[in-house]
């Protein structure tokens, strides 16, 4: 009797850990404290509140460090490790933003040599036991791993001509929706690309990484297509806007 009695409380022990460990895993998963974070700090139309980052840099910090401490698995699929990877990109990005507060542009940190040691190859980033820049997460995890195209509009780069910050965090759950949208709001945003039938001024987005966008549609034209609220004539004249790199800050 005492030893099933034992045995008993043992499975039921086990089985409250496990719970208890899913239930943080579910909980961490939905990314909730850069959900609040993003949502109080970041303005419908993508400009970011520093100040308030840098009020709240204690609330970012737990973040970072859930980012650190819940690093991707084998166990984890395949939308849970991209969320991830999304929002340690942007939630980093603000992290290197505030640490240097106030500075113009993003393209000011970094080491002193041109495309050399820029602001995306600070080795500043640490999950679990590896070092990352922001270099290593755009390109060599999310562009790599996924070759999806629409990378380009839910990851930011702190400037005026990226795409837009999402209010909120990217989560499994909503990962392909919220990806869609945030690429349907990028190239409508008449700020960013100026769209007509015959002709349109589109982001440099589309010759840097036109690659990219080709890899998921038949042209660059085709990809901007399935978003545009205008379609763009096959033989349309495309130009590209100059990029401008100054600090998406709420002035």
């Amino acid at each position: 009797m005492l030893r099933l009695k034992f045995l008993l409380y043992l499975f039921l022990t086990t089985a409250i850990v496990f719970c208890s460990s899913v239930s943080a895993q579910d909980n961490f998963h939905k990314h909730q404290k850069w959900d609040a974070l993003t949502k109080e700090y970041v303005t419908k139309d993508g400009f970011v509140r520093y100040k308030g980052f840098i009020k709240d840099s204690t609330k970012l910090n737990a973040y970072l460090e859930e980012l650190a401490e819940n690093h991707p698995n084998d166990k984890w699929t395949s939308a849970q490790k991209k969320a991830y990877w999304i929002n340690a990109y942007n939630a980093f990005t603000i992290q290197l933003i505030i640490r240097n507060y106030p500075v113009k542009s993003i393209k000011d940190l970094g080491g002193s040599i041109y495309r050399v040691n820029t602001a995306w190859d600070i080795k500043f980033i640490h999950l679990g036991d590896e070092t990352y820049d922001l270099n290593n997460i755009e390109h060599n995890i999310l562009r790599k791993e996924w070759e999806d195209a629409r990378v380009h509009a839910v990851v930011n780069c702190a400037s005026v001509s990226c795409p837009a910050l999402r209010q909120g965090a990217f989560t499994a759950k909503n990962l392909e929706a919220q990806m869609d949208e945030q690429m349907r709001k990028f190239i409508n945003d008449k700020t960013k690309n100026t769209i007509s039938e015959d002709k349109a001024k589109v982001s440099s987005l589309f010759t840097w990484f036109a690659g990219d966008f080709k890899d998921n549609a038949p042209s660059v034209i085709a990809y901007i297509n399935k978003f545009s609220d205008v379609k763009i004539k096959p033989d349309a004249e495309i130009t590209y806007q100059d990029y401008d790199w100054s600090l998406n800050d709420v002035k």
